[in-house]
C-alpha cells in the first residue's frame, strides 16, 4: 500500500506539474514542450527530486504518446491527399531533406560520433514540428494564406518519410546487419504501400467497419487496433511509430474526424508525459558540454529551413512575402525530433547525443514562433535598407532583386 500511495502522489504531481505548465505556456503564447522537457531533466538523473516508483509506469506512458502521436498525425491526412502530394511536391521534400538533414549528419561526423549517430542526428535537424506549426499558423492566423498549402505539403512530405526513415533507423541502432536492415526496410516499404493501396481502394470499407455511433466503442476499437498494429510492426521490428501512423492514415471521413476529437486529449497527456520521460534520462550535467554545437546548428538549421520555405513557396508561384513567412514557419523542430534522438537514446548510441537532441530542441521550439512572426518583416527592413542605400547612390529603387509585383503575397 505505501509503495501505491508514493506512486499516485508522484504520478499526480507530475501530471499536475505539467497541467500548471501547459497553463504557463499559453498565457504566453508559445508551445509548452520546451517546459515539459525542463521537467524531465528536473525529475530525472542528476536533477532536483528524481522519480522513484513512478518511472516505469512513465516510460510505459512515453511509449503510449509516441503512438498516440503518429497516430493522429496520420488521421490529419487521407492517402490519396498523400498521394497527390507525393506527386506534386517532391522536388521541395528532396531540397527540405538536403538542406536540413546534411548539417546534423555533418555535425555527428564532426564531433566524432559515427555514422550511426550521423543518421539520427540527420533526421533530428530534418523534420520540423508538425504540432507547433500547426498552433502558430493558428495563432498568427495564416490558415488561409497562399503560402500555407506549401507549408503543409513539405509537412505531409516529411510525415512520408518517416516511414522510410525509421525503419532504417530501428535497424541501424538495433546494430542490425546490411542484409537484415535490408529485409527491415523492404518490410516497412511492402506494408507502407500496402496500407496506402487498402486505404485509397477500400478506405471507405474499412472505416465503416471501425465506426460506430457510441464514442465509447469508436474509442477502444480505434485505440485497440492502434495499440495491436504498432505491437505487431514492433515485432516486425518496423517501428510502432509508423504502423500508429498508416492506422491513421488508413482511417478517413468521419471516422477520422470522431476519432481525432476523442484522441486528442489521450494524445495530449501521453505525449507530454513522452517529452517528460525524455528529460528524465538527460542528465542536466551533461547539457553545458554541447551547448554550442547544439546552438551552432540550431541557427545553421534554422536558416536552411527558411531557405527550403523561401524556395518551395517561390516554385509555387507565392509572393516575396509569402515566401518569407513559409520559410520563418516551417523553423521550429518538437516532437519528432524527441522521438528520433529518444530512439538512439535507448539503444545507447552516442551518450551525449541526447542532451544535443534536448538542447537543440528546446532553443528552436522557442526560436519557431519567433521566425515565424518577425522572419517577413525583418527581411522587408532589409530590402528597405538596401533600397535606401541604392537610393543614396542614385540607383533605381523601384524593383526589389527577387520580387515579382505579379505575384502578390
Amino acid at each position: 500500500m505505501h509503495s501505491s500511495a508514493v506512486f499516485l502522489i508522484e504520478f499526480g504531481a507530475i501530471i499536475l506539474g505539467l497541467g500548471l505548465l501547459g497553463r504557463l505556456a499559453g498565457r504566453f503564447q508559445f508551445s509548452p514542450i520546451p517546459l515539459y522537457l525542463l521537467a524531465g531533466l528536473a525529475f530525472g538523473e542528476g536533477g532536483l527530486l528524481p522519480l522513484g516508483t513512478s518511472e516505469e509506469f512513465v516510460a510505459i506512458g512515453a511509449e503510449i504518446g509516441v503512438i498516440l502521436l503518429l497516430l493522429m498525425l496520420g488521421l490529419e491526412y487521407t492517402a490519396s491527399d498523400l498521394v497527390s502530394n507525393l506527386k506534386t511536391q517532391y522536388p521541395a521534400g528532396l531540397v527540405d531533406a538536403s538542406l536540413n538533414a546534411l548539417p546534423g549528419a555533418a555535425m555527428a561526423l564532426l564531433l566524432g560520433w559515427g555514422p550511426v549517430a550521423a543518421v539520427v542526428l540527420a533526421g533530428v535537424t530534418w523534420i520540423s514540428s508538425s504540432g507547433v506549426i500547426a498552433k502558430v499558423l493558428g495563432d498568427l492566423g495564416r490558415l488561409g494564406n497562399r503560402e500555407t498549402p506549401v507549408i503543409l505539403s513539405i509537412l505531409v512530405l516529411e510525415d512520408l518519410s518517416m516511414a522510410v526513415y525509421l525503419p532504417i533507423l530501428t535497424a541501424l541502432v538495433a546494430g542490425a546487419s546490411l542484409a537484415a536492415g535490408s529485409i527491415t526496410l523492404a518490410i516497412a516499404l511492402a506494408v507502407a504501400g500496402l496500407v496506402l493501396f487498402v486505404a485509397v481502394r477500400y478506405g471507405r470499407i474499412l472505416s465503416r467497419f471501425v465506426s460506430s455511433d457510441d464514442p465509447e466503442k469508436l474509442l477502444l476499437v480505434v485505440l485497440g487496433l492502434t495499440l495491436l498494429v504498432a505491437g505487431v510492426a514492433q515485432q516486425l521490428q518496423v517501428s510502432a511509430a509508423v504502423g500508429a501512423f498508416l492506422v491513421g492514415i488508413a482511417l478517413s471521413e468521419e471516422v477520422a474526424e470522431g476519432a481525432h476529437h476523442l484522441l486528442s486529449p489521450l494524445r495530449d497527456l501521453f505525449a507530454a508525459v513522452f517529452f517528460v520521460f525524455f528529460g528524465l534520462h538527460t542528465d542536466p550535467a551533461s547539457i553545458p558540454p554541447v551547448l554550442l554545437p547544439a546552438f551552432a546548428l540550431a541557427v545553421v538549421t534554422a536558416g536552411t529551413k527558411v531557405m527550403t520555405g523561401y524556395w518551395a513557396a517561390k516554385r509555387a508561384g507565392v509572393g516575396v512575402k509569402g515566401r518569407w513567412r513559409a520559410g520563418g514557419t516551417l523553423v521550429a523542430r518538437g516532437e519528432f525530433s524527441i522521438v528520433i534522438a529518444g530512439l538512439a537514446v535507448s539503444a545507447g548510441i552516442e551518450p551525449s547525443l541526447g542532451p544535443l537532441a534536448t538542447a537543440y530542441v528546446l532553443i528552436l521550439v522557442v526560436m519557431g514562433p519567433l521566425t515565424a512572426r518577425y522572419t517577413e518583416p525583418a527581411a522587408a527592413w532589409v530590402g528597405a535598407r538596401i533600397r535606401g542605400s541604392g537610393t543614396a547612390r542614385g540607383k533605381d529603387p523601384a524593383v526589389v532583386p527577387g520580387d515579382n509585383p505579379a505575384n502578390p503575397a
